[in-house]
């Protein structure tokens, strides 16, 4: 399949891979349609991603839903794909999964031999991330929640009762077209699987509000 990989003006080049890197990393990151997760791979990878985004025909009328998602005009058919460095033994290898239902027989594939996913949601559209948890759930994957932020909504500990999610599982807030945001989510879930991680601002996840 054609894929628009790599080849669009504006785009870092490839970052070469540390020597001292031993350490591969794979995750998911899982969503609605149209909750940003090419965005969130195209911002946070070190080198050129790949991307099957294709635009979307009339084909895709009536299979997809894009009520809350008008302005959409490419859907990623099979996955994204980039990279991002932790620290000096650790990299990542992200796989952005296709949102739309008829995709949804991929998921397992991508899900095996990753260490953990990130569930992106939209507060707007909370329930088109129920599948994604109920899967990674029984496939007893870890995972984090990043609150993709398109404005004002409500607070971290509503999303929380509104997924119905354990409070083990952390949240965060970001903003997936900002490389540092997508980042500091990307370490709070390795922080989340295998402990802090060395030289990072991210600590800990956000503390949820009170609210």
């Amino acid at each position: 399949m054609p894929s628009n990989a790599s080849e669009r003006d504006g785009e870092p080049r490839r970052a070469p891979l540390a020597a001292t890197a031993d350490n591969a990393l794979k995750i998911v990151i899982v969503g609605g349609f149209g909750v940003g997760k090419t965005t969130m791979v195209g911002s946070v990878s070190e080198m050129r991603p790949l991307s099957t985004e294709e635009i979307m025909t009339q084909a895709s009328v009536g299979v997809d839903d894009l009520s809350a998602v008008r302005d959409k005009r490419t859907t990623t058919a099979a996955f994204d794909f980039g990279r991002i460095t932790i620290d000096e033994r650790r990299v990542l290898y992200l796989f952005g999964a296709p949102g739309q239902r008829r995709f949804w027989f991929l998921w397992n594939q991508l899900f095996t031999g990753s260490i953990g996913a990130v569930v992106l949601v939209d507060t707007d559209r909370v329930q088109d991330s129920w599948y994604a948890i109920d899967r990674l759930e029984h496939h007893r994957t870890p995972f984090v929640v990043a609150v993709n932020r398109f404005g004002p909504g409500p607070g971290l500990a509503e999303v929380r009762r509104a997924l119905d999610v354990s409070d083990r599982v952390p949240l965060v807030d970001c903003d997936a077209r900002s490389r540092e945001s997508s980042r500091d989510v990307l370490v709070a879930l390795v922080q989340h699987v295998s402990g802090p991680v060395p030289g990072s601002a991210t600590s800990a996840p956000t503390p949820e509000d009170t609210q």
